[in-house]
């Protein structure tokens, strides 16, 4: 008996095996803005669609107070994108990056999830949590990793 082996000419394809659409989650933290920049030169490289993500909670312990949460996460939210796109124009010209905001309402965790399924996900990116408390009950970084529906990036 003998073995044929076929030799197949094997020809690297750059650019096209990537992700097609990176969610990014912003709520304005330091870590969360690095996770953007980030998940923005990812888009770059691989002309994915950046989905930049603010989860809006529905109550904190504002509201029980009579604070006007939903006004106030408006304003979050507007400062957000006003940012994203003031970055978006000092990089006009540098490199293009195709980015769209969304909101959801809802806790971190759960809005992302929605947000990634929604939107068609092929990666999540997140900032590491800076509250001391995640050390305990778990960030919303590790829940999404241990979810495990999506690569998930974590930036410190």
């Amino acid at each position: 008996m003998t073995e044929q082996h076929e030799q197949h000419t094997h020809r690297f394809e750059r650019g096209t095996d990537g992700p097609k659409v990176i969610v990014v989650g912003v709520d304005g933290s330091d870590s969360s803005l690095r996770a953007a920049a980030y998940a923005g030169g990812l888009a770059r490289r691989q002309r994915a669609l950046l989905a930049v993500v603010y989860v809006q909670p529905l109550l904190t312990a504002g509201a029980a107070m009579g604070a006007p949460v939903a006004e106030t996460t408006e304003e979050i939210a507007e400062d957000l994108i006003g940012q994203i796109r003031d970055a978006a124009e000092r990089a006009k010209g540098i490199f293009e990056v195709r980015w769209e905001f969304h909101t959801f309402r809802g806790d971190p965790y759960n809005g992302l999830v929605k947000a990634a399924d929604e939107l068609k996900a092929d990666a999540v990116v997140v900032g590491a949590s800076e509250q001391a408390g995640h050390r305990i009950i778990g960030s919303v970084a590790i829940r999404l990793v241990k979810a495990g529906r999506w690569p998930v990036t974590v930036v410190p």
